[in-house]
């Protein structure tokens, strides 16, 4: 085995397929404080494709499809199993959901890291997680 590693220096996007365009848009943009980085309008693909960057500088990219398949299973599907967002400050992140309609779930925590964190869906039932990264 080769001692090169690959040159990767981080994340530099995750891709969502939503249902309902509008209504994603509207979550990602009003309950998780996305900014607008760039939108267009497929129309040869009847798609929207919607580039976005979370709190923190996190890129999202939202596309919308005639009729996509439904998740087969929560949150064990096969692929991408949730979107864990790193918080400083669990409660505070919690108290804002509410505020803004989302249920998280009961807050946990993780038996290895003692680290809490906690759950909720997007629009569509793709699980993100709200994981505290305190020093």
């Amino acid at each position: 085995m080769s001692e090169q590693r690959l040159p990767l220096g981080g994340v530099h996007h995750v891709a969502l397929i939503t249902a309902d365009y509008s209504r994603a848009r509207r979550f990602y943009l009003e309950v998780l404080d996305a900014e607008i980085l760039h939108e267009v309008y497929r129309e040869r693909r009847d798609s929207h494709k919607l580039d976005l960057r979370l709190p923190g500088g996190i890129h999202l990219e939202l596309f919308s499809f005639p009729a996509p398949p439904p998740r087969p299973s929560y949150p064990e599907a096969c692929g991408l199993r949730h979107l864990a967002l790193a918080t400083p400050d669990l409660d505070a992140c919690v108290a804002l959901l509410e505020a803004r309609g989302v249920s998280p779930e009961p807050i946990r925590v993780d038996e290895y890291t003692g680290a809490r964190f906690t759950f909720f869906s997007d629009p569509d039932g793709t699980p993100i997680e709200l994981y505290e990264d305190a020093p």
